[in-house]
């Protein structure tokens, strides 16, 4: 669709002008002219209607009864201070959706606030001695201009920040609300932490080498007392109702994958494996408890292995000085290590031994180690090691038990004959699939896997319940606690007679003391324990000395509930009134990133379906909705930058290292190469970043918002391409110099369609084009959110209607009136402006008071024609004028359709009936319509 902007160049611009002596009557054409035209300042325009859309509030939400509603909302962003791409591309889609919705007469909530709690702000106090919250306040202030500078319509009159005590107070009812139905509780767990921030990490936060996602430090395990919220207790219905969001693609299959991944539901078997002393060699009362999905590889064990919290290890550490070594340096491994300490003196034993007729391999003792790979959260907290048939049991053995051949016990299906499998070799490919069971596992060999799964699973369960069927998560419960100042405090109180006291309602918000910035200058840790006059407090119930909890919550509580805030934001009794969500609730059309795909969208599905449950939402969003918060789920792609690199060393180039006189010839300064060009993710180290202000000021918002959309679908890369601008620009000033060719003011401009009794063929060729742009343009604003082919398809019609000399002036307008209401959610300070020349200012000529455009049914009134070159074997035979294609056909593919229907307009013409007859009782080939008709090709 690129093509279209091509054709747009600097030279002298064409214009449309009413009828001259120079024309034919009745007619309107192109001119070249020098005449005084108000010039398109895109600049000025945006700074024009920015503020008249400010003094007017055109984005404040006006309810309306009866109307539908609909609520739009894009994730929204962590204040900064400067706003990038990705965030541009994002409000911009969402922007889009919101303005053509309410031109579509729905009751739009398109509002926009902060998630303003995190540890940035707190970083930034400790290295400048900022406060966080005078630093959080101006990076809103700074982006929110930005924000309004893009044109972008929130209903700011709903504006929060989640540091804000009228909000965080709400947070902290909720967090009492979990509480109180047993949902919040403190326990000691094992967690990450980091040395130099200080504070906790999720898993999710430390990457697959152990080090922290945010300072770079190397992630340490540390025992603490934490608060955690029972998410496990949803896990089902978080999982079945994913199904509902997998319907009619409402949200991404990739992120329903991740989501399904994450919460790791799976059916499989607990073993029992006996413990044994090797220097007695009696069972020393202990046993090992493994869950597994795959109880066909039983055969095939080898070893059994323990995560480093295991109680059997606990039990051992202390009289084992090297076992506690490994344990302590077991806490500073990457994720994936494939470290193990052998257990001395104890082996297991496998509980196919106590089965007859099973292969000697089964009655070996199995060693038994301590592995950081395996997580005590998962299962049992111990596995058991298949090397032959799983790849990381097969490099853990190699590394630990190089000489002892790997024992291979599955096969593919399609090799029939086991015998061909009877052997250990590394020579091959691993196989870790399910398969067909051979010679070494005795009376199972020929089974396939789920037929030794069922064997092994009966035998073992009457042996004293050696197997029982098991299911297993992967999800755990959410822990909340962090050790830092920026986040909204834990309501609760410490009292030694009285323990864990929740703070009384009236007492909300338990607001964080005040800490001037020159108090976090260089300071670590967590500021809160050290504020004494804060700390210090009396219990509620009892009215001793006390101290309050100085842990805050991870930012995800905030944001897990921040949409429904939106619906009743100034509400000071409640976090939202029940009656306002169920009016607005759920969120119909959710934006935002893929990398939010896992928590903050599981979250925010916990904390709808637990308010909805004690009826903060009564109605849960209706019986087919289930109390999910989004509806339906767009999620953006990222924007990369061109980026250039030193040729031969590979080393990113910054833009003074760079000859760019001639853009698609550049030059490395230093030795004239031609850099390696690439597009990456935008960073400062790959100096690829784009300032979205500064380029709204050269090219006007408008301009970019539409370049934005039309460089690529939504959901994909868009690689950021500057000199491409251009073309939009160009595109919107022929859109200006159109409206000099209509003084529409004097028409009614509200009728809808133009009178076509009279029309000639061009002026029903230009009315059938209005109606399918129409057409495709709700469709993908609606439905399938192509937003790129709305630009593409505007484009077209921009360029018809210039090309096209047409008769019926109420037609030309009907044309342009409807372009620019298409255009208007893409570029609204333009068409805002066109829309205000095009009628000349008058009360309430908002071009978003007007309907947005739709397709009539009725066809139009005569027929037009074009004219069919009729092709045999590629050779022109002769050419037929027939109508052109039905609506029907326009959107169709199927090539059977058209051929069926171009033949029998061709067959209506007498050359067309006198060629089809002679060549009647032949079979063609293929036959090939194109062009809608224009031509199509016999081949035979």
């Amino acid at each position: 669709m690129r093509s279209f902007l091509r054709g747009f160049s600097s030279r002298p611009q064409r214009q449309l002008l009413p009828r001259t002596p120079q024309t034919r009557a009745g007619q309107w054409r192109r001119v070249t002219t020098n005449s005084s035209i108000q010039k398109l300042d895109l600049q000025a325009v945006d700074r024009k209607w920015q503020k008249l859309w400010t003094e007017t509030a055109q984005g404040k939400t006006k309810p309306a009864d009866g109307l539908p509603k609909a609520y739009i909302l894009s994730m929204f962003p962590y204040p900064s201070g400067t706003l990038h791409m990705g965030h541009l591309r994002v409000y911009t889609i969402a922007d889009v959706i919101a303005r053509f919705k309410r031109m579509q007469g729905y009751d739009v909530l398109f509002p926009m606030g902060w998630d303003a709690f995190g540890l940035p702000a707190e970083n930034a106090a400790i290295e400048r001695g900022v406060s966080p919250a005078d630093w959080t306040r101006q990076n809103v202030g700074k982006m929110k201009d930005q924000l309004i500078g893009m044109n972008a319509g929130f209903d700011w009159s709903r504006e929060f920040m989640t540091c804000d005590p009228d909000y965080y107070k709400h947070t902290q009812r909720i967090f009492l609300l979990l509480h109180q139905h047993g949902l919040a509780y403190q326990a000691k767990s094992l967690v990450n932490y980091d040395p130099v921030d200080k504070t906790v990490l999720a898993n999710e936060q430390v990457d697959s080498n152990g080090f922290s996602w945010r300072s770079g430090a190397k992630a340490e395990k540390v025992m603490l007392k934490q608060w955690f919220l029972r998410v496990t207790k949803y896990k089902e219905a978080l999982l079945a109702d994913l199904d509902r969001h997998g319907q009619s693609d409402r949200w991404p299959e990739r992120v329903l994958a991740m989501q399904r991944n994450w919460l790791g539901r799976s059916e499989g078997v607990v073993l029992t494996f006996s413990l044994f002393s090797t220097s007695s060699e009696r069972c020393i009362h202990r046993s090992v408890k493994v869950f597994t999905t795959r109880s066909d590889t039983l055969v095939g064990v080898q070893y059994i292995a323990l995560s480093v919290s295991h109680p059997l290890v606990e039990s051992v550490v202390e009289k084992d000085p090297y076992l506690r070594e490994f344990v302590v340096q077991a806490q500073r491994l990457p994720l994936d290590t494939k470290a193990g300490y052998l257990l001395p003196g104890i082996v297991a034993h496998n509980p196919l031994s106590f089965i007859d007729d099973m292969p000697d391999c089964v009655s070996a003792p199995l060693p038994v180690y301590v592995a950081p790979y395996v997580l005590q959260k998962y299962g049992e907290g111990a596995v058991m090691g298949v090397p032959g048939h799983d790849s990381r049991d097969h490099e853990f053995w190699k590394l630990h038990k190089h000489a002892v051949p790997i024992r291979e016990v599955i096969k593919p299906a399609h090799v029939i004959d086991p015998q061909l499998a009877e052997h250990d070799s590394e020579q091959h490919e691993l196989y870790t699939k399910p398969g067909i069971l051979n010679l070494k596992c005795g009376k199972l060999a020929g089974m396939t896997s789920s037929e030794a799964s069922d064997y092994v699973i009966r035998a073992l369960s009457t042996l004293g319940n050696l197997a029982q069927r098991a299911e297993n998560w992967r999800i755990r419960d959410w822990l909340v606690s962090r050790q830092r100042y920026w986040g909204t405090p834990i309501p609760i109180i410490h009292c030694d007679r009285c323990g864990a006291v929740p703070v009384p309602l009236e007492e909300l918000p338990v607001v964080l003391p005040k800490l001037d910035g020159e108090w976090f200058l260089r300071r670590g840790g967590n500021p809160l324990e050290s504020a004494e006059d804060w700390v210090k407090t009396k219990c509620p119930a009892c009215s001793s000395p006390a101290r309050r909890d100085t842990d805050t919550m991870d930012t995800f509580v905030d944001s897990s509930w921040y949409f429904m805030r939106f619906v009743d934001p100034h509400n000071a009794i409640e976090a939202f009134s029940p009656d306002k969500a169920d009016a607005m609730l759920p969120v119909d059309i959710y934006l935002g990133g893929i990398e939010h795909a896992i928590l903050h969208l599981l979250y925010a599905r916990f904390m709808s379906k637990f308010l909805a449950s004690i009826q903060l939402w009564p109605s849960g969003g209706g019986e087919d909705n289930k109390a999910e918060p989004f509806r339906r789920l767009i999620t953006q792609g990222m924007v990369h930058g061109k980026t250039y690199s030193d040729p031969s060393t590979g080393r990113f180039l910054r833009p003074q290292e760079l000859d760019l006189e001639l853009p698609s010839r550049p030059k490395v300064v230093a030795t004239g190469e031609t850099p390696t060009i690439s597009w990456e993710k935008m960073s400062k180290s790959k100096y690829n970043g784009v300032d979205p202000s500064k380029c709204m000021d050269i090219y006007g918002a408008d301009a970019v918002r539409a370049h934005i959309l039309f460089q690529a679908p939504v959901s994909q890369v868009l690689e950021w391409d500057e000199e491409r601008l251009v073309g939009i620009q160009r595109w919107f000033g022929r859109i200006w110099r159109v409206l000099d060719t209509l003084p529409a003011h004097t028409l009614d401009h509200q009728s809808r369609t133009p009178p076509l009794e009279k029309s000639t063929e061009a002026d029903t060729e230009l009315h059938r084009a209005v109606q399918h742009t129409i057409s495709s343009v709700t469709t993908s604003l609606s439905t399938t959110f192509t937003l790129n082919t709305v630009v593409s398809d505007l484009i077209k019609l921009t360029n018809l209607i210039i090309s096209t000399s047409i008769t019926n002036k109420a037609t030309l307008y009907y044309a342009i009136s409807s372009l620019l209401r298409m255009l208007a959610p893409i570029a609204p300070a333009f068409c805002e402006e066109c829309w205000e020349r095009l009628h000349h200012p008058t009360a309430g000529s908002s071009i978003f008071m007007q309907p947005f455009p739709t397709a009539t049914d009725t066809p139009s009134p005569g027929k037009a024609s074009q004219q069919c070159a009729v092709q045999e074997n590629g050779k022109l035979r002769f050419a037929v004028t027939i109508p052109t294609a039905p609506e029907v056909l326009l959107d169709n593919k199927d090539q059977t359709s058209w051929v069926a229907w171009v033949t029998a307009e061709i067959e209506k013409t007498p050359e067309g009936a006198k060629w089809l007859e002679s060549r009647r009782g032949r079979e063609w080939k293929r036959v090939v319509v194109v062009k809608g008709g224009k031509t199509v090709n016999y081949v035979g």
